[in-house]
């Protein structure tokens, strides 16, 4: 597929940041006699990744404004156009030298999301998106999954840590949803979530207190791959109340019954 070049600038500085993190990944292993030594290691290709993909879209489109994960919100010239960066989705996972994590880069204008990738560069997987332009997966379209029944669908969320005050909303979420489903899994990376729900690897997803920089680029490639997204509460806004339910079409009514309970 051929892009916009925004969209190119994009999928350049997200093999920029990601090959500088699999350089990373490969010494993280060597570390885990240390977990302080490997904590501060996997901060700092963190911020490296963050400092990369700075570098390369700003370079390209400095009057853009700017928000990550790591380095905050910063004012463009440009009022009506913003990257959202995330430039280690799935940081725990890249810390216990687990190959699932992901560079999820989208951009903004007029408040709506109009390209998104998401970077597997572990294992080599490009996800994009531009708006009403079809997702893909490196060389091949993507078309979100074509079950019709709950009972033989998949379904993929995150589990809150550390005693977060939503993980019992979580855990009801997963008592009503198990009995109705052929599995929940819990891959720690929502951007790489949302590419698989696009994929047709996962037949939905569904989330609580997510950051608009773990769920930009998704959604996106989601809606693109023929998915429905919305909030978990019908009232609100996904990026901005960072709750988020998606899936194909044909399970939708009955997946976002279940969560909204």
């Amino acid at each position: 597929m051929v892009g916009s070049a925004n969209l190119n600038i994009m999928i350049k500085a997200a093999r920029s940041a990601g090959r500088a993190l699999v350089k990373d990944f490969r010494e993280v292993e060597n570390l885990q006699v240390s977990m302080k030594g490997a904590g501060d290691f996997v901060s700092r290709a963190d911020l490296n990744a963050e400092k990369i993909l700075k570098d390369e879209l700003r370079g390209a489109r400095p009057t853009y404004g700017w928000i990550a994960e790591e380095g905050g919100a910063e004012e463009g010239e440009d009022p009506t156009r913003r990257w959202i960066v995330d430039p280690l989705d799935g940081t725990t996972n890249f810390l216990h030298a687990l190959p699932h994590w992901a560079v999820s880069i989208a951009l903004e204008h007029k408040g709506q999301i109009v390209a998104g990738v998401v970077f597997d560069a572990a294992k080599d997987e490009m996800f994009f998106a531009e708006k009403g332009t079809g997702a893909w997966l490196n060389e091949s379209r993507l078309r979100v999954s074509g079950r019709h029944r709950m009972i033989e669908s998949i379904f993929a969320t995150g589990i809150p840590f550390g005693g977060r005050s939503d993980l019992p909303a979580t855990l009801q979420d997963v008592a009503r949803l198990a009995p109705a489903c052929a599995g929940i899994r819990r891959w720690g990376a929502a951007s790489l979530d949302l590419a698989y729900v696009a994929a047709g690897r996962y037949d939905g997803f569904w989330e609580r207190r997510l950051n608009e920089w773990d769920l930009a680029a998704g959604l996106l490639i989601v809606k693109e791959a023929g998915g429905l997204v919305e909030p978990i509460n019908p009232q609100g806004d996904v990026l901005q109340d960072g709750e988020i339910i998606a899936s194909n079409e044909a399970i939708f009514t009955s997946f976002s019954k279940v969560v909204r309970g």
